[in-house]
């Protein structure tokens, strides 16, 4: 089952008198418990189209289909909506809220889910000692080491149980070890809960482990492979 299809997608930028094609005619489609990544360097446009596939950017032309809904013509709120409840995010600079502990951080995407109060432990904890974060819940980002800080961001893409993870370069800020033992994480998230994990990253050791490789160059696909089991 196709959870994200796009059809002939573009993304145009004017600079000055120059259109800069950051997506350029881009038809791709990633089935439910894929673990893919979007591979190339810097300009080739794999984070400009998982901001479209995100609907955190509009394309110029072409579609976007998000569990078999277009999103192309969804309102602002209905984008939000959908981000909210079918899209899990992971950047590569954490994004996690500074005054928050890691709890909060990841109880604030169930509270605004609408999930009652009552509920809230039951789902967090579990996924914490999951995770690894068992015994850090209590303390805020700036207490954490960058892996700690990534595996919160894990934990708070997945608490609300979207469709789709959408993982923008989410090792550029670790070093070795933790990069390793996050992509390890998530692989097995992929394994034993068939959670469907896209990224972007040009990191060798994301295309090691990705299953599938979709390469990028000049706002095009110019390679796609599934590797074999």
């Amino acid at each position: 089952m196709s959870i994200v299809s796009t059809t002939d997608l573009k993304r145009v930028y004017e600079s000055g008198a120059t259109e800069v094609k950051a997506v350029n005619g881009v038809s791709l489609s990633i089935e439910a418990g894929e673990f893919a990544v979007l591979a190339g360097p810097s300009g080739s446009g794999k984070t400009t189209l998982l901001n479209l596939i995100g609907g955190l950017d509009r394309p110029t032309d072409g579609s976007v289909h998000l569990d078999g809904e277009l999103l192309n013509d969804k309102s602002d709120d209905e984008l939000t909506r959908a981000r909210l409840f079918k899209i899990g995010f992971i950047f590569q600079a954490y994004n996690l809220v500074p005054v928050l502990s890691a709890y909060e951080n990841v109880q604030f995407i169930l509270q605004i889910q609408g999930v009652p109060d009552s509920k809230h432990e039951e789902r967090i904890m579990p996924l914490f000692e999951e995770l690894g974060l068992s015994g850090l819940a209590h303390r805020r980002p700036g207490e954490l080491s960058g892996g700690q800080q990534q595996r919160v961001a894990v934990a708070r893409a997945i608490i609300g149980h979207p469709s789709i993870i959408l993982a923008d370069e989410p090792t550029a800020n670790l070093d070795s070890e933790s990069a390793v033992a996050l992509l390890n994480l998530m692989h097995r998230l992929n394994l034993e809960q068939k959670v469907t994990f896209l990224f972007s990253s040009h990191d060798k050791k994301v295309i090691d482990i990705a299953q599938r490789v979709i390469s990028m160059r000049d706002g095009k696909i110019c390679d796609d492979h599934r590797k074999t089991q």
